[in-house]
């Protein structure tokens, strides 16, 4: 689909706050973070850090600890809430904890997932009556008898969504992105709804040699109505 020839209105000093939970995918998170990472080398006001429940540290998937910059008591500041997917989703649908953060966050802050992070507001009934995805290149638990693809799961659990299978999906509020590394793509799009041009982006994705893949995912969005 093409790119959308309006251009946002730019957030000065954009956050962005990526949740870690235990057993969270290391690239859903890291991806977009790099992402920002790289970009504030452009724009030092751009910022993105990392949320959970409490200021522990949190092991991630394969054994890899993070330390949370922020707990949810602290109620930092942020333009754009990034869940990742990963194992741990399927425990983070049921707690109640994030649902009520993720419920008391003011109107204008984003709502964004990377793969199976969709799942959490889609068991909120957040998803309802728009369009989503989540990955759609299932592991072999998940391809067999046993199991079943991420989207598909996507659609049992939000039966009203709209389920896409876009790279990234832009339905205002919330902007949920595919498999593990549409991460990538979530963060160079959340750099979008900031605010910043084309050639901002391109010039990001140009120094994490990334440019050819972007190029060929930069128009792999649907966008709402």
């Amino acid at each position: 689909m093409s790119l959308p020839t309006k251009t946002n209105t730019k957030t000065a000093g954009f956050r962005l706050g990526i949740y870690v939970f235990k057993d969270a995918e290391i690239i859903d998170y890291a991806a977009p973070h790099g992402v920002f990472s790289v970009a504030r080398r452009l724009d030092p006001e751009l910022d993105a850090f990392l949320i959970a429940d409490s200021l522990r540290p949190v092991q991630t998937q394969a054994g890899f600890t993070v330390l949370p910059n922020y707990s949810f008591a602290d109620n930092p500041a942020m333009d754009a809430l990034l869940i990742p997917g990963g194992f741990g989703t399927r425990q983070e649908m049921h707690n109640k904890r994030l649902h009520d953060y993720i419920r008391s966050l003011p109107e204008q802050t984003l709502l964004t997932s990377v793969c199976t992070g969709s799942w959490i507001y889609g068991k909120m009934g957040l998803l309802d009556g728009i369009p989503a995805t989540s990955r759609k290149e299932p592991d072999r638990i998940e391809q067999s008898n046993a199991g079943m693809v991420p989207i598909d799961r996507l659609a049992a659990l939000a039966p009203q969504c709209r389920i896409s299978r876009a790279r990234v999906v832009d339905s205002g509020r919330i902007v949920t992105g595919g498999g593990i590394a549409a991460g990538m793509e979530v963060g160079l799009h959340l750099l979008r709804r900031a605010g910043y041009d084309e050639n901002f982006i391109a010039e990001v994705a140009r120094i994490m040699e990334y440019h050819q893949a972007y190029a060929g995912y930069r128009e792999d969005i649907e966008y709402a109505g």
